[in-house]
Order: structure tokens, then sequence, then C-alpha cells
């Protein structure tokens, strides 16, 4: 109970002021006049100005307030390596019992964990928002239990009592890392790109010049190369395929050292090609061929070469020859030396005529086999005696003529497997209008009769359901075959006309081998650190994913199927970092994150940038590896850490219970003092 003297006048202060003033006029006019009894006269005054002032005690009920020690806890990814969980659970219960021990002191503990994406560690962050919660004056000190690895300095907020940083980790601590400084989004097919990669030791690291850098594409298995540590390397390579290349870098984890999870990095390279090269072997002109051309031509993207048979051998109708071609064609150059240059090869109703002899075609059965690609879109003479299949290109070719041709009108059809592969999924979707009853497009007028060998594929059909369009796999290249030469129709827009441009695009892709045409594939889409992992296959079921985490730990995932030979499933990882999925026959690699999350830029502890913080409050910094510390009350403005102790400051807050007001005197005590005040100076003056 504290009691404190104020003034609760009777009237405004402005007549209060007034008052004052006349009461010192009379005073002065006394004094000046020499009445012996002035002072009588004043003191009277100054009891009428009490009396108007009315001068009260104001009592208050006060209730202590606990003094608040604010303990933040760093429990982010870099501390959960080596045994740094244990250390921060040591000194949590070591904090606990100290503050027990002190008088009308409570502790507040505040967790740290891991931040959206690449955030780092945002301990300044995490405590201005505890302090917000508490009053200031409350506040008796701030400790930090942490490796000292913040990324937020800048936020640090204003301390209103010493503040102190108990570092974990140990002297002897060392890491290896890797790094990846300079890598591109994306790369050109064919040609060269430069990576720069560099490997760093910190901390009590050992002595060593090199070690092993294991480098591998698309989850395949790794090839191993020395490399220099704390050098630049500079890391030339050509990008295999079309599409996203996922690069891992791995160094081999070093005994004694601090966390492997620096050790890998993943760079993901999109591949793009700088033309598609294309090669147009046209044969019998039919109202097709031109389609073919301007499908081609339109894509800026297609460099065209275009081999036409404009006159056969045999046709003879007196035309000088001097006047047939104005140049001759370089048929040598293009099916000999040059063959491997052409990403795609096109048949448009080709026909033996010995225009391209034995050894050219035999030439492009070697190029398919090592990694080419042909495509034969057929018409009647596909089934006749001068067929492209007699020739040394037929044993790779997916479809096995047997003379008949068929001239009835049908309407292209999606085979069951065909509604699976990437290269007519969903295509029916994409013409418009919806039929009760098949995909609404035009129809076609000519079918050629195919045997189709067990290996291939047919993904559409035509005619009571005889192959369409099949598909094959021949050494490290890939064949189709379209049996039907009326696919322009499509494109003029009879009866509707179809999607042939989107069925052409597809067809290249998947023969150029571009990883989002594969039948079976594993990817995962990220979106923050949430996976879409889908996997494709012809397959009517598949099987359950295992995710391998950057910790090592494994997680299976079941997918669920959301269209023919689609599965897909969404899962939330834990933290940013190097994951890779296996199914058992596809496997995957994703990074979370970039490929250096700045959790593990640095690894080794230090209370260096805390450093200023700490030494502005007159608060310490403490090895936790160097055992308990105790915690002494310490005056403010007084050094707050020793040998083996950190300090808090008491505050004395308290909190106002109840307040009560009583008069100094009641009022008729301060006038009738006046009043004698005021006869006394008048009998004083009578006697003169």
């Amino acid at each position: 109970m504290t009691g404190t003297l104020i003034f609760d006048p009777l009237i405004p202060l402005v007549m209060l002021y007034a008052v004052a003033g006349l009461v010192a006029a009379a005073i002065a006019l006394a004094v000046w006049r020499r009445l012996p009894g002035w002072w009588l006269r004043g003191l009277a005054g100054l009891a009428l100005l009490a009396a108007l002032a009315n001068p009260a005690i104001q009592q208050e009920d006060r209730e202590p307030l606990s003094d608040i020690v604010m303990l933040v806890v760093d429990e982010s990814a870099s501390q959960r390596i080596g045994d740094r969980p244990a250390q921060n659970a040591a000194a949590i219960a070591n904090i606990e019992a100290q503050v027990a021990r002190q008088t009308n002191t409570e502790l507040r503990i505040v967790t740290l964990g891991d931040g959206e994406g690449d955030t780092g560690t945002t301990l300044m962050t995490a405590l201005s928002e505890a302090l917000a919660e508490e009053p200031q004056g409350r506040i008796a000190g701030i400790i930090l239990l942490t490796d000292g690895r913040l990324h937020d300095l800048d936020r640090a907020p204003r301390l209103p009592a010493p503040m102190h940083t108990l570092l974990t980790g140990e002297p002897d601590d060392w890491d290896r890392r890797l790094i990846v400084s300079n890598a591109p989004a994306f790369a050109i097919l064919g040609e060269e790109v430069t990576l720069t990669l560099r490997i760093e030791d910190q901390g009590a690291a050992p002595a060593e010049d090199n070690v092993a850098l294991s480098i591998s594409i698309d989850g395949e298995a790794p090839i191993t190369v020395p490399a220099p540590i704390g050098q630049d390397i500079e890391l030339p390579l050509e990008l295999p395929h079309g599409g996203m290349n996922v690069l891992q870098f791995t160094i081999p984890d070093a005994p004694g050292e601090l966390t492997n999870r620096n050790n890998s990095a993943v760079v993901q390279i999109n591949g793009v090609r700088d033309r598609l090269r294309v090669l147009l072997v046209s044969g019998e002109p039919h109202p097709g061929e031109r389609t073919w051309r301007n499908l081609l031509k339109s894509d800026s993207a297609v460099d065209l070469v275009h081999f036409t048979i404009l006159r056969p051998p045999e046709k003879q109708d007196g035309v000088p020859v001097n006047e047939l071609s104005l140049i001759a064609f370089p048929t040598r150059e293009l099916f000999l030396e040059k063959i491997n240059d052409f990403d795609l090869i096109i048949f448009d109703r080709y026909r033996r005529r010995g225009i391209l002899p034995s050894a050219y075609i035999d030439n492009i059965r070697e190029y398919v086999e090592q990694g080419g690609a042909v495509l034969v879109s057929s018409g009647p003479e596909y089934g006749s005696a001068e067929s492209i299949y007699r020739s040394p290109l037929g044993p790779i070719l997916p479809g096995a003529p047997t003379a008949r041709v068929f001239e009835e009108p049908f309407k292209p059809q999606i085979t069951d497997i065909g509604q699976r592969h990437p290269v007519t999924e969903g295509l029916d979707e994409i013409s418009e209008g919806a039929p009760e009853e098949g995909p609404s497009w035009g129809r076609w007028f000519r079918l050629i009769d195919v045997l189709v060998p067990e290996q291939a594929t047919t993904v559409m059909s035509g005619l009571d359901d005889r192959p369409l369009l099949i598909l094959n796999r021949i050494g490290e290249g890939r064949v189709s075959l379209i049996a039907s030469d009326h696919s322009w129709l499509w494109d003029r827009g009879y009866e509707g006309g179809g999607p042939q441009l989107e069925l052409l695009r597809r067809l290249a892709h998947w023969m150029m081998k571009e990883p989002e045409l594969e039948e079976e594939a594993l990817w995962v889409e990220p979106a923050g650190q949430t996976m879409r992992i889908i996997r494709r296959t012809l397959d009517l079921e598949t099987g359950e994913v295992t995710v391998t985490h950057p910790d090592g730990t494994e997680t299976v995932l079941t997918l669920d199927e959301v269209s023919p030979g689609r599965f897909e499933t969404l899962w939330d990882a834990p933290e940013i970092g190097l994951y890779r999925l296996d199914d058992g026959e596809q496997t995957a690699v994703i990074a979370l994150g970039p490929a250096a999350p700045r959790e593990f830029e640095q690894t080794i502890a230090s209370g260096d940038l805390l450093d200023p913080l700490v030494t502005g409050t007159g608060g310490g910094i403490k090895l936790v590896s160097d055992g308990d510390v105790s915690i002494r009350a310490v005056r403010e403005g007084r050094p707050a850490n020793g040998r083996g102790w950190i300090g808090i400051t008491p505050r004395g807050a308290f909190q106002t219970a109840d307040v009560s007001i009583n008069p100094l005197l009641p009022a008729w005590v301060f006038l009738l003092l006046a009043s004698l005040l005021m006869v006394g100076a008048w009998l004083r003056e009578g006697r003169r």
C-alpha cells in the first residue's frame, strides 16, 4: 500500500490561478504598507488556496508481477545435425532449473522451426514476435539457444533487457559442402554448356587436396571424377535429351563430417532444340503431299529438307534431259554423309523406283538403330511389290503389308492402349463437339491392311479395328507407321477436320524421345514444398512409390489413377532438400528449394553475427559444450555476464488492484485556519 499527494481543485484551474494572483497581490500590498501582520495575511491566503485546491491522499493497493525471462530455442534444420538436439535439450533443462531458483521469475520458451521456402533461420523475427506479446516492463532477460547462423539480423528488435546467447556445436566441428555457383536454366541440345562447382571445407577440416565427385543424369548410373577442394571447377557437358534434365552432383561422406546434407546438389536444366531438322521424302504425288510440307514449314523451329520425286525414271515423254533439272540433287550427301544430322525422316507415300539405292536405305536402317527416327505415311503403294517394306528398311518397320487396300469411309479411333499412350492420350477431347459415340473428327477413306509385330504398339485403329497408327522401338531409335494417306483430310477441315497438327507434334516429340511423351515415366511437379507425383504407364495399375528424404528416412505413397495410364498423388514434403523417388521400375530425383539451401550454407556454429547485439546489452555468449550456466540477478546498467554465469535485471513490475482517494483535511478546517489567521492579523495590526 503506497500513498501519493494529489490535488483535485474545487474550481477551474484558471480561476484558481486568478485567486492565487489576488492573494499574492494582497500580500505584496501589505508588505508595501509595512503592516506588521502581513505574514499572517499571507498564511491565511495560502490556507484559502489550499482549501480551493482540495489536496488528497491517493492510496494504491499494488500486486507485484513476476519478471519474465525469454528463451528462444532454434530448432531449424541446421540445429538438427550432429549432437545439437541433445545440446538443446540439456540447455533447456538447465535454464528451466536456474529460472525456477529465482524469486518471482517465470520462463517463456519460444521455439523456432523451419520457415516456408528457403528463408533460412529467422531468429530475430521470432524474437520480435515473442517480445510483442509480452509487457516490456516485465522482461528481465533474453536467452537465445542457437548455432548463431541466422538470416534476418536486420530485423532485430529493441532489446529491453540483457540478451545472452547459448551457442550449440563443438569447437572441433568441421563440414564439407558442394556448391553449384553457376548453372543455366536451359541449354541447347548438341551444344556444350559449362557449369561451375566448388567444394569447400569449413571449420577444423582435415587436410585433403581432392575428393571424388559423382555426376548422375536423371538418376542413371553416376560417373566419378576427381575434384580439387577449395577451387572453382569448370564442368563442360552436353545434355542427353530435350525437356528437363536432372543433374545430380555428389561428394562422398567424410568421417567426422558434421553433416552430409550439403554434400549433394541437384541442377535442373531444360534441354531445348535449336531447330528440328526434318527430312521429308515424298514419292507418289497425292493431295496430302502439300499438306505435309505446309505443316512442317508452318513451324519456324523446323528446318525442312524436302526430297521429292517429280518425274519417275520410267516416264518417257520426250522432254530433253538437260531441261529436267537445273542442279543435281545431293542424294549421296543427304542419305550417307549427313543422315545423322536429321532428327526425323518422313517417308510420304514413297515407293521403290531405283532412285534411292539399297545402300542408302540400309544406311537409314542403321541410323534408326543408332537412335534416329523414321515415320512412314503409307498409301496403296505400301502393299505393292514396290513397297518400301520390300527394302532393307522392312525389318524395322512396325507393319507388314498384306497387299489389301480398303477404300471405305471410317472414323479413326483411339485404341484402349492408345488412351494411355502419351501420343494419343486425350486426343479425342481436342476436337469440338461431344458426340455420343466416338470422337467428333472427320472420316478417312483409305486404309492399308498391315500385320503388326508383337512388340509394336497400335494406338489408333481404323476400319473394323484394323491398325492405323503403329509405334515401335528399334535399338536406340523409334519408328512409326500411319497405315493411310488420308490424314490430310483433317488439315483441310473435311467433316470438321481433326487434330492432325497436334498428333504430328506429339508423334515427332515421342520419336525424338522427349521426356514428356515417354510411355513409362515417373516425375514430380513441385509447388513450394508440395509435390505432385505423377506416374505414367501403359499398364492398368502401378506400384507404390518410395520417397527417400534428404535425411535418409523413407515414405511410401500410393498413387491414384486420374486418367487412363496416369496415376498421381499430392504429398507435402516436411522440408526442403533433395528427394529420391523409386517405384521399382522408374526413378526420379527432385530438389525442393535451391541447389544449396541457406540452412546448410554455413553449418559451423559461430556467435560473430550476434556479438554486437549481445554485448550492446551487457550480455554474453556461452558455449553449451562448456557445461551448465547459472543465472544471477544484477542491477540495470551493470555487466550481466561473467565466467560461468549470465545475468538478468529484476524489473519490479506491479499491477494496481485498488485505488482509494481521501482528502488531506476537510475543507472547513482550511477555512477555519484561514479565519483564525485573518483575525490574528487584525488583532496584531490593531495594537499599533
